[in-house]
């Protein structure tokens, strides 16, 4: 597996490690199939993030990809921040190897879970952290999912409720609480713990 120099960098000197404790949003996500856990956290100042910090739990590609997300979005207002996506943010860091391109999902999602929460609170809502990790479809049609199966990172598109992967050939089931797919055979999703129907 050979990560580029910026990988590296980003790996061996992470920027905006931390946390912070007044945060104005908090976003965590977690990929339980490589076990990878991001949070961010965000302050943000007329409209722009004035300060952003990151801790993971994970593999360097995971680290590298949280500290070039943290980069990217420090400074840049809300809409800009939500524009970061997972090819953007692999496209900064020179390329990822195809096998770790969910970490770039997972960066970028756990920063737009953040700048949620912020708008979430200002709205009046009390939650102090926003957990998941819903990819960005643009474009997505009705009755259409797409994402990556949770088992091998194969794509997933145009599914109806119930399908196997056509990569792996598990049998996946929507979640009837997060509405990601889980493994069909288990007796909970795997993303949020909820019971599946038999």
């Amino acid at each position: 597996m050979i990560y580029t120099d910026k990988v590296m960098d980003h790996f061996a000197n992470p920027r905006n490690v931390g946390t912070l404790p007044d945060a104005d949003g908090v976003g965590q996500v977690g990929n339980p199939v490589c076990g990878d856990m991001m949070t961010f956290y965000v302050k943000v100042h007329d409209g722009k993030l004035a300060d952003i910090k990151f801790q993971t739990f994970g593999c360097g590609a995971a680290i590298a990809v949280s500290s070039m997300v943290s980069e990217m979005a420090l400074g840049k207002t809300l809409a800009e921040a939500m524009a970061i996506t997972n090819e953007k943010v692999a496209e900064e860091l020179g390329g990822l190897p195809k096998n770790k391109m969910h970490c770039s999902n997972l960066g970028a999602d756990a920063l737009h879970l953040a700048v949620r929460n912020y708008r979430d609170r200002a709205a009046g809502g009390t939650a102090k952290m926003a957990v998941g990790g819903e990819h960005e479809h643009e474009g997505e049609e009705e009755g259409e999912k797409t994402g990556s199966c949770p088992y091998c990172e194969g794509p997933l598109e145009g599914f109806e409720e119930l399908c196997a992967c056509k990569h792996c050939h598990t049998d996946l089931v929507e979640c009837p609480a997060c509405g990601k797919y889980t493994k069909k055979a288990e007796a909970a999703c795997t993303h949020c713990g909820a019971a599946l129907s038999k």
